[in-house]
């Protein structure tokens, strides 16, 4: 078993474990992976592949000046399906973590589920709570931090992304065209309601006008 991989299947790591007492009540940014903070390229698994958005870096680092927690939740069905392993998302995540911290960033949290309808065992399940679009890795997050999810955002580039953020209780998400987000926008503005905003960009490099909203929290 991977080290940061619970009983549960669950990849649950703590990046920044000296801020976390400061995150109690505080709201936070979830964000996903593939096509928001990195290129997407299919099943990424080589750290060689790794291409950071322009302005993923300048975004995450923008939330860590706020002194707030920047939590990354990944779908992995590559690791269910048994197309590559949980070495492989680790020397990935490196690669990002690094690249990130070239341009002054850090991710506080990341959390990764490989679970999946066409997994394979042990990763084969139908729905699981944890598999975005259902909401526990964010609640996980939640938990753990003590976080304030009433006054939290999501950012993603899939209807799914969003449909976890408002399934969990925040405050409302971002979609962004990258990735696959062009052939899901209309979807994700669906996800929309009167409790639950959905706010449209073409990237994560105009996304740093969400940091008053979540900072007055």
């Amino acid at each position: 078993m991977a080290k940061f991989v619970g009983t549960d299947g669950l990849w649950c790591q703590l990046l920044r474990p000296d801020k976390a007492a400061a995150y109690r009540g505080r709201a936070a940014l979830f964000l996903d992976r593939d096509g928001v903070l990195v290129a997407e390229v299919g099943y990424l698994h080589r750290p060689e592949a790794v291409r950071l958005i322009p302005g993923a870096a300048a975004l995450i680092a923008a939330v860590n000046r706020a002194g707030l927690p920047a939590v990354l939740v990944t779908n992995q069905a590559g690791i269910g399906r048994g197309t590559y392993g949980w070495a492989e998302f680790q020397a990935t995540q490196e690669r990002l973590s690094a690249d990130l911290a070239a341009g002054g960033a850090a991710l506080d949290m990341v959390l990764a589920c490989p679970f999946h309808a066409r997994g394979q065992p042990p990763y084969r399940h139908p729905a699981h709570p944890c598999r975005k679009p259902r909401p526990g890795m964010i609640l996980r997050a939640a938990e753990r931090l003590g976080l304030d999810l009433a006054g939290s955002w999501i950012v993603g580039d899939r209807a799914i992304d969003l449909e976890a953020g408002r399934a969990a209780g925040l405050a409302g998400g971002a979609h962004v065209l990258t990735g696959h987000g062009a052939a899901e926008r209309d979807a994700a503005l669906e996800v929309a309601t009167g409790r639950f905003r959905v706010l449209g960009a073409g990237s994560v490099a105009e996304l740093p006008a969400l940091l008053p909203l979540l900072a007055a929290s």
